[in-house]
């Protein structure tokens, strides 16, 4: 499996960006896509994922402000971020899991500041 992501950048406080992750390779039906981030000298939190069956889940500090979907035809999870903060600066990285393995994709760098 392999993840490529994209739509990271420079941004405003307040404002938004998306990012978006297609997934390729031998994929499976039942999966949970999610996205992750990373400040350097922390540990990768997670940000958000979506289950296969559209379950989606969000860590408490971005519930209400980020989006996360999946177009299942193109293999592709998109990560809505909008009212984003400094705080919210960092790689995000995107995660696919299936049958008990975890796939990562190279991180895209957010950055949020005036």
């Amino acid at each position: 499996v392999q993840l490529q992501a994209s739509g990271g950048g420079l941004v405003q406080p307040g404002g938004s960006l998306r990012l978006s992750c297609a997934a390729s390779g031998r994929l499976y039906g039942a999966n949970v896509m999610g996205w992750y981030r990373q400040v350097p000298g922390k540990q990768r939190e997670l940000v958000g994922t979506i289950v296969s069956n559209g379950f989606v889940n969000y860590a408490e500090s971005v519930r209400g402000r980020f989006a996360i979907s999946r177009d299942r035809a193109k293999n592709t999870v998109y990560l809505q971020m909008n009212s984003l903060k400094p705080e919210d600066t960092a790689a995000y990285y995107c995660k696919y899991s299936a049958r008990g393995i975890d796939y990562w994709g190279l991180g895209t760098q957010v950055t949020v500041s005036s």
